[in-house]
């Protein structure tokens, strides 16, 4: 698994997960609507919302190297796919909803019908529905983990349940590795300076389940998805492991959700949003834990 077609590599998260691929020696093309400004890595403008284009944006040389083989370009050994619509009150919602659904099927379709066998898909903590709600809403329990009843009222969550839901289908029908990674709040490695404020207003953090994921990390977990074979479709909550409080998790929760049960016992700070399963799954270990940037 060293040829992957990374797309929104421009974004966000893609910024920083790229260059981490890179130096974990994949070799990367970066398909998007803007270029990436990251020596090695050519980016291929790219609507993947064309069924056409995405299928062309998988079979087309990393750079001009490629011409040196002889023959034309073959299908990548895998795809990560970020390029989205990364929130609502972007576009209007019927936009978001339509662009992240049709190319993601695009990209699923074009890798599958191409023979590559191994895809991760960026879903997300919206899934849990309270992110984008209209008003307070409360989750249904806690710890939030992959078997949660997802219910968005949003067009980007439900662009990324339909998302999961195609992701299952293709690799049931083609016997392909895909796993959908439920992202929580990507945190840039400048941006750990809001923290102090998250902390004294701890329910400014409600709606990502005071939860998120470094992007560093982030680009940790994407990589023990490409090496981890064999799991068929699979989800996986992609964040850190502790909560954004300085409270234990259960207190914390009890005092801030009174209303929701918690259905086992969580550790001492574990995430509202779990991890167990990627870091039981995949051998996920962070290396970027909020305490080590913040001064409490």
């Amino acid at each position: 698994m060293k040829r992957i077609v990374f797309t929104g590599g421009t974004g966000k998260a893609g910024r920083h997960v790229v260059p981490y691929l890179q130096g974990k020696g994949y070799q990367i093309l970066n398909v998007d609507l803007k270029p990436l400004d990251l020596p090695g890595v050519n980016t291929l403008v790219t609507d993947l919302t064309d069924s056409g284009a995405a299928f062309n944006a998988l079979t087309t040389h990393f750079g001009f190297d490629g011409f040196e083989a002889g023959r034309p370009a073959q299908a990548p050994d895998a795809v990560v796919h970020f390029a989205a619509i990364p929130r609502v009150l972007i576009e209007p919602d019927n936009v978001t909803f339509a662009a992240n659904v049709l190319s993601t099927y695009n990209v699923i379709e074009a890798a599958m019908k191409l023979g590559v066998r191994k895809v991760i898909v960026a879903s997300s903590e919206t899934t849990y529905g309270v992110c984008f709600a209209e008003g307070d809403k409360d989750f249904h329990s806690f710890p939030l983990d992959e078997d949660y009843d997802s219910d968005p009222q949003d067009s980007y969550g439900l662009s990324k349940v339909c998302n999961e839901k195609t992701a299952r289908a293709f690799a049931e029908r083609y016997g392909a590795d895909i796993y959908a990674l439920r992202i929580g709040n990507v945190i840039e490695p400048h941006e750990y300076g809001m923290f102090n404020a998250f902390l004294k207003a701890p329910m400014s953090r409600k709606r990502n389940a005071w939860s998120y994921i470094d992007a560093r990390d982030l680009g940790e977990i994407v990589h023990l998805c490409l090496e981890k074979d064999g799991l068929g479709y699979e989800v996986f909550n992609a964040v850190n492991d502790t909560i954004t409080a300085t409270m234990p998790t259960e207190e914390f929760l009890r005092t801030h959700c009174p209303n929701t049960p918690i259905t086992r016992p969580m550790g001492d700070d574990e995430a509202p949003i779990s991890n167990r399963k990627a870091r039981e799954v995949l051998g996920f270990r962070e290396s970027h834990p909020w305490r080590k940037y913040v001064t409490l």
